[in-house]
């Protein structure tokens, strides 16, 4: 092994040892042991946790990792759970985990050196490595804020679970507002950007559409690049987030227009995404909605007529691809609805 690699394996190694612990283990078989659990389902939570099967003799195994392992066995010989539960919860903290590492990994690349590419490739050693001890320093400061963080969110689905809680949706799931809002022209801004300025673009997207999203109480599914999803429980508020995104975007310099597609009805929940024919309406919605124009389904335009606030334009009829034949609304402001500063909610003046 070459003194350069050397160097490289030794600071790791330095890294595991703040992070996680020394090594304790060996392999597989002595993890199996000394936590007191089949070698089947040691190797079942290792990839639960997102990690490839190690060698017998890669010693890559620490105190933490036995610590977790026998965490979940007293779950489960406590009774709490099963073996598959406790499969599943563990594959949903990794997930999460991972996204939530490269992320903030990325964060502080940037911050150390803002000319490196988002992904961190291209980046020097020494950045690399006043990155990692960064993150490293900063890793016991964060811990308690992402504990704290997953118990909040949790009481919030919890709150979302009690509230949804009625036998005559069983079949068909709770109801929502479904908004996706889209970057117009995206494909020809990937075309003239650097990958930097992309960077910056998405960046910004994403951190204004979220807080926009969360102040009117509403939840951020999931964002893909020029796309957000978020659905919210009160389809007055919904609708208030579509139109402080297209308000919002149109006094961005950086940015594109958004167009966005609301719907409103029953959704089926799965794995933190929803699905089903009220997200596919919304998707189409979106797709034929116009820069800077918010449309809006048949449900969704009957309970915003009862309201005050809103302007509803019906549409010509439109074919939704998979969907069938629709006649959407464009939503705008009534005379006197203002948006708040800082995208907060709706005020509203009367129609």
């Amino acid at each position: 092994m070459r003194q350069d690699d050397l160097a490289v394996q030794e600071f790791l190694d330095h890294i595991q040892e703040r992070l996680l612990g020394k090594p304790v283990a060996t392999g597989r078989e002595e993890v199996s042991q000394r936590a007191d659990l089949a070698l089947s389902s040691v190797t079942a939570f290792w990839h639960a946790l997102g990690f490839p099967t190690e060698h017998s003799d890669s010693g890559v195994f620490t105190e933490a990792d036995l610590v977790a392992l026998h965490r979940i066995v007293s779950l489960i010989d406590d009774g709490g759970v099963d073996e598959q539960l406790a499969l599943g919860m563990t594959r949903a903290v990794a997930r999460t985990a991972d996204r939530l590492s490269v992320w903030q990994t990325q964060l502080v690349a940037e911050s150390v050196a803002p000319d490196v590419s988002p992904d961190g490739l291209g980046a020097d050693p020494q950045t690399a490595a006043e990155v990692a001890r960064r993150l490293t320093a900063a890793a016991d400061a964060f811990e308690p804020l992402l504990v704290y963080a997953w118990r909040r969110h949790l009481y919030a689905a919890l709150t979302r679970m009690v509230s949804d809680a009625d036998p005559a949706q069983a079949s068909s799931g709770p109801v929502r507002l479904v908004g996706f809002a889209d970057l117009v022209n995206f494909t020809s801004v990937v075309r003239r950007a650097t990958e930097r300025e992309l960077a910056v673009i998405v960046q910004r997207f994403e951190r204004l559409a979220s807080d926009i999203v969360t102040a009117h109480g509403g939840r951020v599914i999931k964002t893909v690049g020029d796309e957000i999803l978020f659905v919210n429980q009160d389809p007055v508020a919904g609708t208030a987030i579509a139109l402080d995104l297209v308000d919002t975007m149109a006094e961005e310099e950086v940015l594109p227009q958004v167009r966005v597609g609301l719907a409103y009805g029953p959704v089926l929940s799965r794995l933190g995404d929803v699905f089903g024919t009220t997200v596919n309406r919304a998707s189409r919605l979106t797709a034929v909605a116009g820069e800077g124009r918010v449309l809006a389904d048949e449900a969704l335009a009957a309970r915003l007529a009862q309201q005050s606030g809103f302007r509803l334009r019906t549409q010509r009829r439109r074919l939704l691809r998979g969907i069938g034949t629709h006649t959407p609304r464009e939503v705008t402001r009534s005379h006197g609805g203002r948006r708040s500063e800082g995208g907060g909610p709706l005020h509203t003046m009367g129609t």
